[in-house]
């Protein structure tokens, strides 16, 4: 369905200057026009780029424009009702909590589980890993939390980004935005390689039977994968072809799976020894945590079933029986299924790429091999195709506040589908599929969720406690000051954890204030109350957020902190160079009256 314009009274040379009218407007003068169009200007519609003179004015107010962006927010109308205009047609809500539920467990069920666990319960924590998944789980649940209060409230595509972006700023909101599309890019990447080696165990022991060696490639980036390749671009494919048509089809594999999955479970614990959990902390708490920071990885799915909002037909009902509903069941079907392969097989006999399958071997089920193996490519099928809905719904709302070019957040007319959107995260997931090992892209991914996780909850705080024009300076003070004592006694006990110190005195110091911050905020007086649905026990619930995401974040090893701030500076250069000047732009053009005011009438709809 078109977006209906209400054409601002304004002269036809101001419609067009104007960034919120529709980059398509249907008017008397003006047809629509092609969905298949390529011209410089719906690129780059913004005034700082129509020619050099304009980028350099523009460009020597850098440090005007990026002071204000740092300050600037958006709100929930603009994201709402404003920022969706840049796609000229709308999406469509055919998802029920039943689709969501579904969507929930064949997107996460898959992206880790067959992937990761083999890989840390080999070299990070032996039998401990069952543990490892527990502690995730937990830390996922409360993200959960965070991400369904938003969910609820701002029921549109770019779900993290969008909210960061209310909540936190501009430039807040853009480096998540680079971390979401790193997480999007290695996150797919990841799975097509994983489907390739456990593709290739159905024919060889060897999980790189299917791969090609280049030798003078660099280690972690010398095995090209044609395979995954080809299996990342038809999942795209498919997922471009409609929401509800990818919904039934994931609902359809995932019931299968779910079956298959009762039996692997079942088996795991018929065949088990319970000689093999010993010893049960074979590298130490430390690998607990380490493994933690990596098999979070196996709970990303939930985020990309957020971003389906603005396609659920009643969000205010579906989007928390989906979410809370669909992460409870995984989280206890993890440690049921990390708890059989490490009781099923010894940990230092389990294979770090296709473990579940090479696990069924070595007791003798060879036939096994195959159902285990087909039920993981079936999670990862599904996991990659509502992984490319989600990742172009990012990236069409990053678009809509162009961030990157606003032709990406073109949604098709016929499917309802952001095609350019899902096109770009193909094509640069494809490439780093081709090269990139599965230890580099985890390391990578899981840092990224982490670190968007927990601006999730910094940002939920400050929704509940900071309200624009109404919070007074001294509850502003006060407020911030038990929020950054909360931070930085995270990354204290974070940091004692991280060097090995020994003793209770700098815990106990650094547990301390970290309490003392959470109960300032617990006897602040909040500014907002959520309209529908709220995240219980604020500010606790948050607050253990940000300390176990940068607990976890820190049990990451030292490349992946590199590689982090490398794809960070890489982000920044691009902002400061084009992100900056087009956000800027967008922001100081403003809507016409009548649309703010229809906005308002409207946004609770958009909610209910």
């Amino acid at each position: 369905m078109r977006i209906p314009i209400q054409p601002p009274p304004e002269s036809q040379s101001n419609i067009e200057n104007n960034l919120l009218v529709p980059l398509n407007p249907t008017t008397m003068d003006h047809p629509p026009k092609s969905y298949w169009r390529f011209s410089k200007h719906d690129f780059y519609p913004e005034p700082s780029f129509q020619n050099f003179s304009a980028y350099k004015s523009a460009f020597s107010q850098t440090l005007h424009r990026l002071h204000d962006r740092c300050l600037g927010r958006s709100t929930d109308v603009n994201e709402l009702i404003e920022l969706k205009k840049q796609s000229e047609n709308e999406m469509q809500k055919c998802l029920t909590w039943v689709d969501l539920i579904w969507l929930g467990f064949g997107s996460v069920v898959g992206s880790g589980i067959f992937t990761i666990t083999g890989l840390e319960a080999r070299n990070d924590a032996g039998p401990s890993i069952v543990l490892s998944y527990a502690l995730s789980g937990l830390s996922a649940l409360f993200s959960v939390f965070c991400y369904t209060e938003f969910a609820v409230e701002i029921p549109i595509a770019g779900g993290s980004f969008s909210f960061l972006r209310v909540e936190l700023g501009d430039f807040i909101a853009f480096i998540a935005a680079g971390n979401i599309l790193l997480e999007a890019v290695a996150g797919a990447a990841g799975l097509a390689r994983s489907f390739s080696s456990y593709f290739a165990s159905m024919f060889s022991s060897n999980p790189d039977f299917l791969r090609i060696r280049i030798d003078s490639f660099a280690e972690g980036f010398n095995l090209l994968d044609p395979i995954a390749v080809i299996i990342l671009f038809i999942a795209n494919m498919v997922a471009m072809k409609g929401t509800k048509l990818t919904s039934v089809s994931n609902m359809i594999l995932s019931m299968i799976s779910s079956l298959i999955i009762v039996f692997i479970i079942i088996v795991g614990f018929v065949h088990a020894k319970r000689s093999n959990l010993e010893p049960f902390f074979p590298y130490g708490p430390e690998g607990v945590f380490r493994a933690a920071a990596v098999v979070y990885w196996s709970y990303t799915g939930f985020d990309m079933v957020a971003n389906m909002a603005e396609e659920t037909k009643k969000p205010a009902r579906d989007i928390p029986l989906g979410l809370v509903g669909s992460m409870s069941m995984i989280s206890v079907v993890y440690c049921l299924m990390a708890l059989a392969l490490t009781m099923m097989v010894k940990y230092t006999e389990i294979d770090r790429d296709a473990a579940y399958s090479v696990a069924f071997e070595k007791i003798g089920m060879k036939w096994a091999k195959y159902v285990v193996s087909l039920c993981a490519l079936k999670g990862m099928l599904t996991s990659m195709l509502i992984g490319s809905m989600g990742q172009a719904r990012y990236t069409t709302q990053i678009a809509r506040a162009h961030m990157i070019p606003p032709w990406f957040a073109l949604v098709h007319p016929k499917t309802g589908t952001p095609i350019y959107a899902t096109l770009l995260v193909t094509t640069i997931s494809c490439i780093v599929a081709l090269f990139s090992s599965l230890d580099v892209l985890s390391s990578v991914l899981s840092f990224s969720t982490l670190f968007i996780f927990m601006l999730m909850a910094i940002a939920l705080l400050v929704r509940r406690y900071y309200v624009k024009e109404t919070t007074s300076s001294r509850d502003l003070a006060k407020f911030m000051a038990c929020l950054l004592v909360t931070i930085g006694s995270s990354i204290g006990i974070t940091a004692l954890w991280g060097v090995n110190r020994k003793g209770w005195v700098g815990y106990a110091v650094c547990g301390g204030l970290w309490f003392t911050g959470v109960t300032g905020m617990t006897v602040a007086r909040k500014q907002r109350v959520p309209k529908v649905w709220g995240v219980p026990l604020v500010p606790w619930l948050p607050a253990l957020s940000i300390l176990m995401n940068v607990f976890l974040i820190g049990s990451l090893g030292g490349i992946a902190f590199k590689r982090f701030f490398i794809c960070s500076g890489v982000m920044l250069v691009y902002y400061l160079l084009v992100g900056v000047h087009a956000t800027y732009d967008l922001a100081h053009q403003d809507p016409s009256e009548s649309t703010i005011e229809k906005g308002k009438e409207n946004i609770d709809g958009e909610r209910l």
